[in-house]
């Protein structure tokens, strides 16, 4: 008797998981419908953007530290569609460039020779049969490494630290915040004076002081904690007190107030009643946060204060580009500025639709 009312269960169970199912699905379908364009430019691009940190060795052609020293500067070569009595060979080619002009960074390409890309081999997405004869699809830095392949691997470190960066300084925002409205008095007073201590100072140039003094000689891996740590630290105070207005108001409303009636007590109130209050209005401002931690990270790097050489960000990436005359002659070093850009907007983009969607008085 026991057997048909488990399988009864489990078939109810199944059931109400496939209709949640269906019914998220239709939900996101609606909003993709709602959303203008350049909302779903900016959802396709962080996907693809955090497909790239999340597959990295897959997407990227080549190891990212992998030196090519006959060819530095090299630019973007093309790439040519084969004959289909090649395709055995490969789908796509390219021309191998040789250094003609070590002094001006003259390039000449083979017309005779032929470099076959290779889709879906050795464990990449794309891929030559040999790294002594590479494809560099977005050319290669002054120590011969494929551009393309660091981007990739930057894209790790720089669309992590905002997700990690807003993880943290939200989660201390919210909780410092919603406490310090709620409860009121001396404890409110002190947490909101040291807010503003921190938002007196300037936030940039107190980061680099306190990046000066991350010791020389960490990894990659523990220069990004401390990254995180530094940036999450700077900006949690501006959030807190936004959230601690918000908490102040709630804490006056019937349901908060009969809920304290009841024997609830102040954290079971804080935790069940006032945070999830503001949340609508975090998720916004988290999201329009992330690019301000891509940006300083960036910044960090390019002067040389975060991630160093040779692991790569999208920052440090940009390092070359400080030389006038080296972006004039290697403009495609650039690139990774793109993809800054790209990532920055995209969450402003998502951002303001998100505070749109989100706003009580907005109908629709």
């Amino acid at each position: 008797m026991s057997a048909p009312v488990v399988t009864v269960g489990t078939a109810q169970f199944a059931a109400h998981a496939a209709a949640a199912s269906n019914g998220y699905r239709a939900a996101l379908a609606r909003e993709w419908r709602r959303a203008s364009w350049p909302v779903r430019f900016s959802t396709i691009c962080l996907v693809l953007f955090y497909l790239m940190a999340a597959a990295s060795p897959v997407i990227a052609p080549y190891d990212p530290t992998l030196q090519h020293r006959e060819l530095p500067d090299c630019p973007p070569m093309s790439l040519h569609l084969s004959a289909p009595s090649d395709w055995h060979d490969g789908f796509f080619y390219s021309h191998p460039l040789t250094l003609t002009d070590p002094i001006a960074r003259t390039y000449t390409e083979s017309r005779a020779r032929r470099t076959y890309i290779h889709l879906f081999s050795r464990g990449h997405l794309f891929t030559t049969a040999s790294s002594d004869a590479p494809y560099f699809m977005m050319g290669s830095d002054g120590l011969g490494r494929d551009l393309f392949s660091r981007i990739v691997y930057g894209a790790r470190v720089s669309m992590t630290v905002g997700l990690v960066g807003v993880l943290i300084s939200f989660s201390l925002g919210i909780t410092i915040g919603a406490f310090s409205g709620y409860v009121g008095g001396l404890p409110d007073n002190l947490i909101m004076r040291w807010s503003e201590i921190e938002m007196s100072l300037p936030s940039f140039y107190f980061l680099l002081a306190l990046a000066a003094v991350i010791p020389a000689g960490l990894s990659a891996v523990e220069t990004f904690v401390m990254i995180v740590a530094i940036m999450s630290f700077i900006s949690w105070a501006g959030f807190a007190r936004v959230i601690r207005g918000m908490a102040a108001s709630v804490r006056s409303r019937p349901y908060v107030e009969a809920a304290a009636a009841l024997g609830g007590s102040r954290m079971r109130v804080l935790v069940r009643h006032v945070i999830p209050s503001v949340l609508g209005y975090a998720v916004v401002a988290a999201t329009l946060s992330v690019p301000g931690f891509i940006l300083g990270e960036s910044a960090l790097s390019l002067l040389g204060l975060g991630i160093q050489e040779p692991a790569s960000s999208w920052g440090n990436l940009l390092a070359q580009a400080q030389d006038v005359q080296v972006l004039a002659h290697y403009p495609w070093i650039l690139i990774p500025g793109v993809f800054i850009f790209l990532a920055v907007m995209s969450f402003n983009f998502l951002g303001d639709h998100l505070r749109d969607r989100l706003d009580p008085g907005n109908a629709g």
